[in-house]
């Protein structure tokens, strides 16, 4: 890829934003070497490793490769038998705490997190603890060496210890002597030459015995080393030496060390190198919120939604563009700084990104193409006091472009042949989009000429484009719109901008005819497309309503389906429970008329019963009204009732007679077998009777009776969880109900436990006339835990 376009399309900026975020100076350098490639393997090979850089990023945070150092010179001081010094050491101690590091990060907390890209990188990276732990063992600091670093080397500094002290202790009786201390210049005690001295008087030079090492600058002070300390000073100078031969000792043996690792490390640092690159790439990425383009080699590009990475990421608008389906040549046209360089600038950046292996500022499913060149002719805004020179400049670059150009190139030309005189620079633009044309060479051209719209207009595979420009408010959208020539609206924006109407008039009337009909063309086309999108943007919102109301309506279907069965089954049991507790209290009241009718009760007596009895069925009128208020709104209500009437009871879902007329309330009584009660009117339907034909029967009590019984009774009643007498009260009680409803068997559900409920049921089932027999539940009927009852 020629140097000359990466500058001009601004791929060194890129890279300069790369280089900051990689943390290591190889890192940096493997940045700043970043060039574009043409092989398709290794191009979608980096992609794969900046977008699984990227996906960790996102996952586990940034990873920092701060300390890694290029240790190429010690490794190779190491090969020929040197020694290494505490700062490289240190170097490589760095070194593998950050290859430690790496190895860290790339652990999985998860089993199934999936294999990529990096793993194989990360595997070969080897922290050699061991190593490192002896390194920072033995060094402190590149200055200093731990005592534990040997045995030898504690044993030396303990003993300098123990030599320090006693000077100093031999010093300090010196200076508490008060003869001693008139001689000095300072009550301190000082250094010099490695050697402690105390500072005396000039004059007082001959009353200390010692050895002088310095005097001051002005003569007064003499520093002497006193002859108490003169021995333990020469013994703490050969300590010294001792332990700077035993440091030598412990970095060589450090060195030997590191020296049966020197292939591990040498792939540790480029290992790691490549990894600050690969992951300065995803966070990169990251910055602008890129994805990785999809690559293709039919020269075809569709960048969807894509913006400009070195732009304010707020501010940006996105485009939307495609070449290399239906056409190789996009002419885009419109008003100066209305996004027309910006466009094409986006296209050859991307491509150049792309081909270097990072990921673009796009959204997904964005397609890129492979090219082996990509020229560029774009300078500074044009205008027409540009001097002949600059033209000449331009030409000269397109002539050098059209040299050099093949099938395998994109081409970006900004401003055409501008500069020069608009007839001669049309017609010579048309030649050589033409010429590029012919070759089938992608290629994107930005002009004013109006020439080249028409030429788009009339040539197959040459498409016009535009930048939109809103005239009221003098401002780009910055919106790319292919299929659409541009208008320059230089009258309009000169309106806009207080020029006076008759020069404006004026001016229109220097247009030819055909101008004029092509600038209209150009605004019902702008119109038709504003129409269009406004019209399409409306489609979609309804499209997306309808997906929406769909959703909607499936998930209530769902949910209404796995809520039937339930629903049905809960109204089942509520009806048996109302139609339970009905028939009991009906037979408990027709047991005390029947103690009634033996006996002769009081008024009172009787009066309360039925109170009693009324107070239960509008309790019970009132439970069943409210469960089926829904579904018994829209009944027809009698309008005018005549005492002995037949009504049906809703509520109850009982048949009687009208015993009153309805009082202004609506309220009356009516008389339902045994049963007087009071309902209103809208809880009424009035029954039409059936004529008796012939000799037909009438039915009887005991035959609705029946039928009531059989439409109530269930098959099986269920005593698991019973006592044995409320067990055998209610056997007792729905054996009769089945009985009477004429069923041939029923299943009684006692479970097996310790057997003596069942037990319990089979000698009550012995005592009762009307069972012919039982037995236990087979396989599939419920086995020891049912028992089979068939009636007479």
């Amino acid at each position: 890829m020629n140097e000359k376009v990466l500058k001009t399309l601004e791929y060194n900026k890129i890279i300069d934003l790369l280089t900051e975020y990689a943390t290591s100076e190889s890192g940096r350098e493997l940045c700043r070497k970043l060039k574009p490639m043409t092989d398709l393997e290794a191009i979608e090979d980096a992609q794969a490793k900046t977008r699984d850089a990227l996906s960790r990023i996102f996952k586990k945070g940034s990873l920092s490769f701060s300390g890694l150092h290029n240790i190429g010179a010690s490794l190779k001081r190491l090969e020929i038998g040197g020694t290494l010094g505490i700062e490289e050491l240190l170097r490589i101690a760095s070194l593998l705490e950050v290859a430690k590091r790496a190895k860290a990060y790339s652990r999985s907390d998860r089993e199934d997190t999936k294999a990529d890209s990096l793993d194989e990188l990360f595997d070969k990276v080897e922290p050699l603890t061991p190593l490192l732990d002896e390194i920072r063992r033995c060094i402190i600091s590149e200055d200093e060496i731990a005592d534990d670093a040997s045995s030898t080397l504690k044993n030396i500094r303990r003993s300098m210890k123990n030599i320090n002290d006693k000077i100093r202790s031999q010093m300090n009786t010196m200076l508490n002597n008060t003869d001693t201390r008139n001689l000095l210049q300072d009550a301190v005690v000082t250094m010099r030459n490695g050697r402690y001295c105390l500072p005396v008087k000039a004059e007082a030079k001959g009353q200390v015995p010692g050895m002088i090492h310095d005097q001051s600058s002005t003569g007064s002070t003499i520093f002497i080393e006193p002859m108490a300390v003169v021995k333990l000073n020469n013994d703490l100078k050969e300590l010294f030496l001792k332990e700077q031969e035993e440091i030598e000792v412990i970095l060589a043996n450090l060195s030997a060390q590191v020296a049966e690792y020197i292939s591990f490390l040498q792939d540790d640092y480029q290992v790691l190198t490549e990894l600050d690159f690969i992951f300065a790439k995803g966070s990169l990425a990251k910055s602008y919120n890129g994805t990785a383009p999809l690559f293709n080699t039919e020269h075809r590009i569709r960048i969807r939604k894509g913006r400009h990475p070195l732009l304010d990421s707020h501010k940006v608008v996105p485009i939307d563009i495609h070449l290399g389906d239906d056409f190789d040549l996009l002419i885009v046209t419109g008003p100066n700084t209305g996004g027309k360089t910006v466009s094409i600038k986006t296209v050859g950046l991307f491509t150049l990104m792309g081909q270097a292996g990072l990921h673009i500022p796009a959204n997904d499913r964005s397609e890129l193409s492979i090219f082996h060149e990509v020229f560029a002719d774009i300078g500074d805004e044009q205008s027409i006091e540009q001097s002949l020179s600059t033209f000449s400049s331009h030409m000269t670059n397109i002539i050098s472009i059209l040299d050099r150009v093949d099938e395998d190139s994109l081409v970006l030309f900004d401003e055409l042949c501008a500069g020069t005189d608009p007839t001669e620079g049309a017609a010579l633009a048309i030649s050589i989009l033409t010429r590029l044309h012919n070759y089938g060479i992608r290629t994107m051209a930005t002009t004013h000429y109006s020439e080249l719209k028409v030429f788009a207009l009339s040539t197959p595979g040459v498409e016009n484009a535009c930048c939109e420009f809103s005239v009221e408010t003098l401002s780009p959208t910055y919106r790319l719109l292919i299929g659409i020539p541009g208008k320059s609206n230089a009258f309009a924006i000169s309106g806009k901008l207080g020029l006076s109407e008759d020069i404006i008039t004026e001016a229109k009337k220097h247009l030819t005819e055909q101008d004029e009909s092509f600038e209209d063309l150009i605004s019902d086309l702008e119109s038709s497309r504003v129409t269009i999108e406004k019209e399409r943007l409306e489609v979609e919102q309804y499209k997306q309503e309808i997906a929406s109301l769909k959703k909607k309506l499936e998930q209530k279907q769902e949910r209404i389906d796995s809520q039937k069965e339930k629903i049905i089954r809960q109204a089942n049991e509520e009806a048996h429970a109302i139609l339970r507790e009905a028939k009991e209290v009906a037979d408990q009241t027709i047991k005390n008329f029947h103690k009634y009718g033996k006996a002769t009760p009081s008024m009172k007596d009787m009066e309360q019963e039925r109170s009693k009895l009324r107070d239960k069925m509008n309790s019970l009128e009132k439970d069943m009204s409210l469960k089926q208020k829904n579904a018994q709104t829209n009944h027809k209500v009698p309008k005018k009732l005549r005492i002995g009437d037949t009504v049906k009871v809703l509520s109850m879902n009982l048949t009687g007679t009208v015993h009153t007329l309805p009082n202004e309330k609506g309220d009356l009584y009516v008389q339902m077998g045994i049963l007087r009660s009071l309902v209103n009117i809208k809880d009424l339907i009035l029954v039409e009777e059936t004529p008796v034909l012939g000799n037909k029967k009438k039915s009887t009590g005991a035959g609705k009776i029946k039928m009531a019984k059989s439409a109530s009774v269930s098959t099986e009643i269920n005593l698991i969880g019973k006592t044995t007498d409320e067990a055998i009260a209610l056997l007792d009680k729905y054996l009769d109900d089945a009985y009477i409803a004429h069923m041939p068997s029923v299943r009684i559900v006692h479970g097996k436990g310790t057997g003596a409920l069942r037990n319990a049921v089979h000698n009550h089932l012995k005592r009762l006339k009307y069972i012919k027999s039982y037995r236990l539940g087979e396989f599939g009927e419920g086995d020891a835990g049912v028992t089979i009852a068939e009636f007479k």
